[in-house]
């Protein structure tokens, strides 16, 4: 029998969660961190699931484990891994992980200020402000975010017909605007929302392939955004982002506002150089912005920043025992409860 120990700092960006494993991770093999999270989730998903899921986790988790570059410009590789997989790129898990390993000492860029991040969906840079000893915002330029599709029509679980956008930002994203058979967030319980999305994503993903044009190791809709109008001054708009199995993103979601961008931007909503001030469900803000027009393969794109801020709560040391037969989580949702399988 064994027991394998991770040591964690805990922290949330705008009020969703990231746990950041500073120690214990393990040795991945890969010349980029696109194959090293497939050799992840080839032989240590249960690591994810363990840290992620109930009982050392819940819903809405989400976290990081730091690694060595695999890129001769970056400071740092980061691995994603949230109760939804071991996602390409997480905005709102960024900011967490450049704010608690700058702060601890895990993260030494060579340019202070900029920390430039190897990740599974490429090159993300954080520019970061200090106060005293603390971070107080962290800017990050994204990976190109692009419109792959828009007008699609599916049939969505007690609310019919609707109309949607698929957005890339460095996961795919069904996007739903206010319309007839939807009044925007706001006008449903979030309950509600907990409860139609995950079957709207799998009928979104029968229904649809989508792959990213250079590397379709990253396809399938991953998250689902529901929009509406702003209630906090200064916001130019709202969501709720559905991730993993009953999770609303409390942050404005960093991917999920880069998805936005593009499709607001390929639909001459937004021009090159404008800000989108994205609100979530709480009331927390990020700051987006379009810096640059690009392409992805044959598509237009832009290349997104998001700006916000985060905060340590707590340290931890985590132990997934061999002995426990919930070593690798589990999780309870309204068709049932599922038991992850260990290594």
């Amino acid at each position: 029998m064994a027991r394998h120990t991770f040591f964690c700092i805990d922290g949330h960006t705008c009020g969703n969660p990231v746990r950041l494993v500073a120690g214990g991770g393990p040795a991945l093999d890969g010349d980029t961190m696109l194959a090293r999270r497939a050799d992840f989730l080839a032989r240590y998903d249960w690591i994810r699931s363990g840290l992620m899921f109930e009982p050392r986790g819940h819903d809405m988790m989400s976290g990081s484990i730091l690694y060595p570059p695999t890129r001769d410009d970056c400071d740092i590789g980061v691995l994603y891994i949230e109760t939804s997989g071991c996602l390409p790129m997480c905005g709102h898990g960024t900011i967490g992980t450049v704010t608690m390993g700058i702060e601890e000492g895990l993260i030494r860029p060579a340019t202070p200020g900029t920390a430039r991040l190897d990740t599974p969906a490429g090159l993300v840079t954080a520019d970061y402000t200090m106060e005293g000893e603390h971070v107080a915002s962290v800017r990050l330029t994204n990976v190109p975010a692009f419109l792959a599709a828009r007008d699609l029509e599916i049939d969505c679980p007690e609310l019919g017909r609707i109309t949607f956008d698929v957005a890339y930002g460095g996961n795919f994203y069904a996007i739903i605007e206010p319309q007839e058979n939807f009044a925007g967030v706001g006008s449903i319980d979030v309950d509600r929302l907990v409860s139609i999305s995950p079957l709207l994503r799998a009928r979104l993903n029968e229904a649809f392939d989508f792959a990213h044009p250079l590397d379709p190791r990253i396809r399938g809709i991953t998250h689902v955004q529901w929009t509406g109008p702003p209630t906090q001054p200064g916001a130019d708009g709202r969501n709720a982002v559905f991730y993993g199995d009953r999770a609303i993103d409390r942050s404005p979601c960093g991917t999920g506002t880069s998805a936005r961008m593009a499709q607001l931007h390929a639909r001459g909503r937004l021009k090159t150089g404008d800000s989108f001030v994205h609100e979530s469900v709480i009331g927390s803000l990020f700051t987006g912005g379009v810096k640059d027009e690009t392409r992805v393969g044959d598509l237009p794109a832009i290349v997104p920043t998001i700006e916000g801020w985060a905060i340590r709560t707590g340290t931890s040391q985590i132990t997934l025992d061999d002995r426990d037969p919930y070593m690798a989580g589990f999780s309870v949702t309204g068709t049932g409860v599922t038991v992850y399988p260990g290594p």
